[in-house]
């Protein structure tokens, strides 16, 4: 049967009207995980031999910062690990048994590269402490048993954790608790990691309990995943009672009021809206990068800038119209002037660039010459970045589904669209462009005030680009709907 299941997963890839995109899709994503990869494997070797110099052993050193390792890998497979909702709603109209289905779907969990890619970094530590540490061949490898077995441990939890935003949000605040107690210097995360985890290799008999753990948590999680396999219960949202929303103020703006209120109502009632807002608000962090080497140069001071400001912009502004997929064939049977549609968000990205703009200020204590950069490249997403992000939604034809519980914002589909890389050119690569060249022949001033009047600028012919970007959406308007409706 599990052959059977990926025969269906390998037509539905041939078969998908995107095929060749996501033939270079795929490509692209072989590429990255090539690169993360070697990020693994290099870091295994970064910390074998840097042991030594910051007086400790290799595994010593290892089982320091272990902990860290797992606490950054729950947030990252959280955040980043899409479990396959959609793939297997289908088998659920089929006659096979559950335990087919939810056995299926485990191993889909545990084939995924945030499951095993902490195995590209156990094997060379391991080969390095036997091969060059002389270390004891079966203690090493019961040891890196234990090791893989809490990262595991850490696949399961996250799919229980998806599905349970309260065991979500208990789990991650203690996390926060605890780095906030380290930072104050409380207590030290790294000699808590050091006590655990290398007394474990210096009484390996302990090594069973973490095997027994991930044992006993992978039975319970194909019994939750089994428990939860019905489209009216598991794999759908929670409702819960409706109830009117509206703000007052918005209807004095006759259409756009009514757009921006029901975008409005979309961020408060859909999880991957919400999502798409938290993940905004954390790119106002992002510029704490400033600190890093290679980012405290103006030049990379500018694409920070574009981040801190514009991460809603990139985070919502890049599914639209996708967010109105589920009723979009219906509205646009309606005589909805798409001028006021597309306004509706604009008007959300220019408030979120605004707001991102003035809490961006705390900058100003790190370096105001920073604070002005990070204005200049705000002023350049309202004028410029804003639109090219509606531009680009006019060639994401790819449905969101607001009624799954799947993490997510493409339900595990690909979003890949050559039209949409090139639009991506002038967003990142143009402002670095014009604000280098215009430091490198007049200064730092007249290359911040560039982008400022870059983004001025458009604002100001706002009226005639939306013009030009309405008459690009109605020619993409048939095929949209046709994909919409997939």
């Amino acid at each position: 049967m599990f052959l059977k299941f990926l025969q269906l997963e390998l037509k539905s890839f041939v078969r998908s009207p995107q095929f060749a995109a996501g033939i270079l899709m795929k490509i692209g994503m072989l590429f990255m995980y090539a690169y993360l990869a070697l990020i693994f494997v290099g870091g295994a070797i970064g910390v074998y031999f840097g042991a030594k110099k910051v007086g400790y052993e290799p595994i010593q050193l290892f089982s320091r910062i272990f902990l860290v390792y797992i606490a950054i890998d729950l947030l990252l497979k959280y955040f980043m690990q899409q479990l396959p909702a959609e793939n297997i709603k289908p088998f659920l109209t089929m006659k096979i048994s559950k335990n087919q289905v939810a056995g299926y779907t485990l191993v889909k969990i545990l084939v995924s590269f945030f499951s095993w890619a902490f195995l590209l970094f156990a094997i060379p530590f391991a080969a390095l402490s036997i091969f060059k540490g002389n270390l004891n061949l079966v203690t090493v490898l019961l040891y890196f048993a234990a090791c893989i077995s809490m990262v595991f441990i850490n696949t399961f939890v996250n799919t229980i954790i998806n599905k349970s935003d309260k065991l979500m949000y208990s789990l991650f605040g203690l996390m926060a608790i605890i780095g906030g107690l380290h930072y104050f210097e409380i207590i030290d995360v790294l000699a808590i990691s050091e006590s655990i985890f290398y007394g474990l290799y210096q009484n390996i008999g302990f090594f069973i309990i973490p095997i027994v753990v991930l044992l006993v948590l992978a039975v319970y999680t194909f019994s939750f995943i089994k428990k939860n396999l019905y489209l009216d219960r598991g794999l759908e949202m929670k409702k819960a009672a409706g109830k009117t929303e509206n703000i007052a103020f918005l209807n004095k703006y006759g259409t756009l009021g009514t757009f921006i209120n029901n975008d409005i109502r979309l961020i408060k009632r859909s999880k991957a809206a919400r999502s798409a807002l938290i993940g905004g608000v954390l790119f106002l962090f992002y510029g704490l990068l400033f600190f890093s080497k290679g980012y405290n140069t103006s030049f990379m001071q500018v694409f920070l800038g574009i981040f801190v400001t514009g991460g809603f912009n990139f985070m919502f502004g890049q599914r639209v119209p996708a967010w109105d997929s589920s009723y979009y064939p219906l509205m646009m049977t309606q005589n909805v002037p798409y001028k006021d549609f597309l306004k509706a968000k604009w008007a959300l990205f220019v408030i979120a660039i605004s707001v991102s703009m003035i809490l961006a200020v705390g900058y100003a204590f790190i370096s105001w010459e920073f604070y002005f950069t990070i204005f200049a490249a705000g002023l350049y997403n309202l004028g410029v970045n804003s639109y090219l992000t509606l531009l680009a939604g006019a060639y994401n034809k790819k449905p969101i589904d607001l009624n799954s519980a799947s993490k997510g914002f493409t339900s595990g589909q690909n979003n890949f669209n050559i039209k949409i890389l090139v639009l991506l050119l002038p967003q990142m690569v143009l402002p670095m462009a014009v604000f280098g060249a215009m430091k490198y022949f007049f200064g730092m001033t007249p290359a911040v005030m560039s982008l400022g009047i870059l983004g001025l600028i458009g604002f100001l012919l706002r009226d005639k680009i939306f013009n030009l970007i309405v008459k690009i959406y109605r020619t993409e308007k048939y095929s949209t709907i046709a994909a919409f409706k997939k």
